[in-house]
């Protein structure tokens, strides 16, 4: 079985997210020792954001491409594949400005690749990434989760997995951080509970 961890926090060390999906992932390991692990830090890696010279350089074949494009193809095809083997996602998902950071945005454009993840035809859209579980670790500063302002962070990540085929969505959340020591704590407390529920074989894909 294989486990793909996702970090997308700038902030190092000093990340919550970072922090909880490393306990989450160990938890997964303690429970299955033969998970295999891929690493992905979005912060460190050069992640591609969408554009047209995405689209040219896929566009372009392989034996015409320039530096340029190989790379970015190269970091696409790695991204996307690496998506693809994965039967468990534990995804680091911090909150900036109401929504997702950047990296992992442009990590999710590599991932939804019509034909390869998803599909339309006259019945309508047809996730393909089926039989995969996500674990999305959901850190805020402040309580958003059910409200207006959560909706570009954890409410879209749902309804992006889901569209990609994928029904075992399951959210460790740690929020209210900034809210002064005692909430800090009550939210690292209720997402480590969380990640308690997560310990039985049931668990796993």
């Amino acid at each position: 079985m294989k486990l793909l961890q996702i970090d997308s926090s700038i902030l190092g060390d000093a990340s919550a997210s970072r922090q909880l999906t490393r306990e989450v992932v160990a938890t997964l390991q303690a429970a299955d020792p033969d998970l295999e692990l891929t690493y992905r830090d979005l912060s460190k890696d050069v992640t591609v954001h969408l554009s047209g010279a995405t689209f040219a350089a896929k566009g372009t074949p392989a034996e015409k491409r320039n530096l340029a494009q190989k790379l970015e193809v190269e970091l696409n095809e790695a991204i996307l594949n690496e998506f693809l083997a994965a039967d468990v996602i534990v995804l680091g998902a911090p909150m900036y400005n109401f929504t997702v950071p950047t990296q992992l945005k442009a990590w999710i454009d590599q991932i939804c690749v019509a034909g390869v993840t998803f599909s339309y035809s006259d019945k309508g859209p047809e996730g393909l990434a089926k039989g995969k579980r996500v674990v999305i670790v959901s850190t805020t500063g402040g309580k958003h989760a059910g409200g207006p302002t959560g909706i570009a962070h954890e409410d879209y990540l749902k309804v992006l997995f889901g569209f990609l085929g994928i029904t075992e969505i399951e959210v460790v959340r740690a929020d209210g951080l900034n809210y002064g020591p005692e909430a800090k704590e009550a939210g690292f407390a209720a997402a480590r509970s969380r990640i308690g529920s997560l310990t039985s074989a049931a668990a796993l894909v």
